[in-house]
């Protein structure tokens, strides 16, 4: 087993049909970009109605239809934030969270622990969260799982991972392992992934990786570690 081993994205998605909510992080090959993307799934119609829209440089999660929204606690957030120098990316409102906590002067993890898995029984699915911290022309990025500790939602178990930027490299993890009922919970790590030096290619890769049934919306970022300028795709299935 090659422990490090830096997989294409098709080959970590393929004939996965719900890995469901996502999030990766790392540094483009030619070293010149900090890259981020998320994406959502759905499974029900409560899930399938949503969009992503960019507003005052966050990105959010919104009905398409709001006359459908049963309930909109779990799939309305904000998904992307910044504070000063850092980036937050998470699936749910724990964005907030984190941005409070930083207003605050607590850390990433230290935020977090105000927070535990969606209360959504039988999935209790993880709340996945990452926080890149930009300087000196580079930058880090730290990444979270908050998952039940055992069938009956009893108990947080939570995980955080620390890692600095390497070309080529980034970081996947995303809330489910695949399909099923309940749905079973993301395991170890997260997974290597290859970082490419296009937003377009590596845009198109990712949603074309996804389920076609049950991908909603992707959102891709590169940010110039030079001169701070970003570009990004954003792609809704509902348009």
């Amino acid at each position: 087993m090659d422990i490090y081993k830096i997989s294409p994205i098709g080959e970590l998605l393929e004939g996965n049909t719900y890995p469901g909510r996502g999030i990766i992080a790392g540094k483009s090959a030619d070293g010149k970009n900090a890259v981020f993307a998320y994406f959502i799934m759905g499974r029900s119609a409560n899930s399938r109605n949503r969009i992503f829209t960019e507003k005052d440089g966050c990105i959010f999660t919104e009905p398409f239809d709001a006359s459908k929204v049963e309930d909109p606690s779990l799939i309305i957030y904000a998904a992307v934030r910044s504070y000063e120098n850092k980036l937050i990316v998470t699936n749910g409102d724990q964005t907030d969270t984190v941005y409070e906590g930083l207003k605050a002067g607590e850390g990433f993890f230290r935020a977090l622990e105000k927070r535990e898995f969606e209360p959504d029984p039988p999935n209790f699915t993880p709340r996945i969260s990452c926080m890149a911290t930009f300087g000196d022309g580079d930058f880090t990025y730290d990444m979270s799982i908050l998952k039940s500790a055992d069938e009956k939602g009893s108990a947080c178990a939570r995980f955080g991972y620390s890692y600095p930027a390497i070309a080529g490299l980034g970081h996947f993890l995303h809330t489910y392992v695949c399909d099923g009922n309940p749905i079973p919970t993301f395991q170890g790590e997260p997974e290597r992934v290859a970082v490419g030096n296009d937003i377009e290619a590596f845009t198109n890769d990712l949603w074309a990786a996804l389920d076609e049934n049950n991908r909603i919306s992707l959102y891709v970022l590169y940010r110039n570690l030079e001169t701070g300028a970003c570009e990004s795709r954003l792609i809704n299935k509902n348009q």
